[in-house]
Parts: C-alpha cells; sequence; structure tokens
C-alpha cells in the first residue's frame, strides 16, 4: 500500500506541477491571476515530488 502511497503522490504533485508552469508561462489552465501563487505552488509541489520519490526509494 505504500508504494500506491508514493506513485499516487507523484503523480499528483508532477500533474499539478505542469499545470502551475504551464499557467505561469502561457497563463492556460487558470488564467495566471497571480503569479507569485504560481511560483510558490510550483516549488510546494516540486518539495513533494521530491519527497515522495526518497519515500519510494526507501521502500524499494
Amino acid at each position: 500500500m505504500e508504494k500506491w502511497m508514493c506513485w499516487s503522490a507523484m503523480g499528483i504533485s508532477g500533474v499539478l506541477l505542469l499545470l502551475f508552469i504551464l499557467d505561469l508561462t502561457i497563463k492556460f489552465p487558470f488564467n495566471s491571476l497571480n503569479p507569485i501563487v504560481d511560483i510558490v505552488s510550483a516549488i510546494a509541489c516540486a518539495i513533494v515530488l521530491y519527497l515522495a520519490w526518497d519515500a519510494y526509494s526507501d521502500l524499494r
């Protein structure tokens, strides 16, 4: 079960990271209301992605 939790955290944070980067660059999904929110959210998604990858590598 822990592997599925790591995979789902990596998948969700990866998709959100992509959406926030797209919003920052081409203003597509959220119409770029505030670039600071996009930057902070992208950093948070990248941190969660790294932590999920690190937890998954500990489980292997």
